[in-house]
């Protein structure tokens, strides 16, 4: 007897039409994480979206195809996240979403996903015009001393473009140079050096700093930025790394290319940020200069204690080979760059 069957109606991911929601009913997952998203790429409020994209995770998966999703942006408008067709695992696994279209202005752009029967909201930051659009670059600052610095946006955040330079807090007190190791062990408050104390490593890579510079129970409630900038708390750093990719790829997004000034290999280093990290090395707390060319080091504002109970701080750490930005922490009387980040 030959066989026939009725035409499936039920559409199996075969079909590339856009959707604003899944268009296979059949496709089941059991959750949906929108707050783990990792993020590639920076939007900017007038510029065609390139290279723009985020991965979200789903746990659960039954295994079902799924056809193509489209969703268009609230808030900020004029984008449009895509989902392509694919394959979901029998398990946990990730859907990546590419961004096009040109964001009207600045503020958050949010995407409402429904996936799976599951649902959950991702919201990306689109920084504002202020840049200039032919050098990438906002508007310079300078310090009470004059020094003058490139600013950058990335996400909605905006930050010096080059390393902390000055030698004063932005009331006018001055800050201490210590050269010598025995009396940089012994430096209770605020001081600066020049990387290997050699003054014209000022030029390119700025001042180290110890971490007194910064804490406002010991300097006094001073603030070593310039007026309308403050030195960066852990939080703000770790926007930067999302805005960025995530802390696995942002190092590459924020170190210099070439090796001119990194150490040979340089790992995955892009600067697409304009960030342009330099590897100014660190001072020991107990004096000595290390890491130059290798590595680059970050003060945080945020104080921690560790398992002991010992006072120190986060630091940021970028590496010649490989693109991780990792949050460490380290001795008050350690010397690192300062980037400051506008209020």
């Amino acid at each position: 007897k030959k066989e026939t069957s009725s035409p499936n109606t039920q559409n199996n991911g075969s079909n590339s039409a856009d959707t604003t929601t899944n268009s296979n009913s059949s496709v089941l997952i059991n959750n949906l994480d929108c707050s783990t998203k990792t993020i590639t790429g920076t939007l900017k409020k007038g510029e065609n979206a390139s290279d723009v994209s985020f991965t979200i995770k789903y746990f659960g998966g039954n295994g079902k195809n799924y056809s193509t999703q489209t969703i268009n942006s609230t808030g900020v408008s004029g984008l449009t996240a895509k989902l392509n067709i694919g394959n979901l695992n029998n398990g946990d696994g990730f859907l990546n979403y590419t961004i096009t279209g040109t964001p009207t202005t600045d503020g958050k752009a949010t995407f409402a996903i429904n996936f799976g029967g599951k649902s959950c909201s991702i919201s990306l930051d689109v920084a504002s015009s202020t840049q200039d659009p032919q050098s990438g670059y906002g508007p310079d600052i300078k310090d009470i001393e004059g020094n003058t610095y490139k600013t950058v946006s990335i996400g909605e955040q905006v930050w010096m473009a080059e390393n902390l330079k000055v030698t004063q807090y932005n009331d006018g007190s001055i800050i201490p140079n210590v050269t010598q190791n025995t009396t940089w062990e012994n430096t209770l408050s605020g001081a600066w050096c020049y990387i290997n104390n050699t003054p014209p490593t000022n030029t390119k890579y700025g001042k180290l700093y110890n971490w007194y510079v910064i804490d406002k129970a010991t300097n006094g409630n001073k603030n070593v930025c310039p007026t309308g900038w403050h030195v960066p708390d852990t939080n703000e750093w770790n926007t930067l790394f999302d805005n960025l990719g995530g802390f696995f790829i942002a190092g590459g997004n924020l170190k210099e290319i070439g090796t001119t000034n990194w150490q040979s290999p340089n790992a995955g280093a892009t600067n697409i940020s304009l960030f342009t990290a330099l590897p100014g090395g660190m001072r020991r707390y107990t004096g000595p200069f290390v890491e130059f060319g290798k590595q680059g080091f970050w003060w945080s504002s945020t104080p921690i204690e560790d398992i002991y109970g010992t006072k120190r701080s986060h630091y940021i750490n970028l590496y010649e080979s490989n693109t991780t930005a990792l949050t460490i922490n380290y001795d008050y009387k350690g010397a690192m760059s300062i980037r400051c980040i506008k209020d």
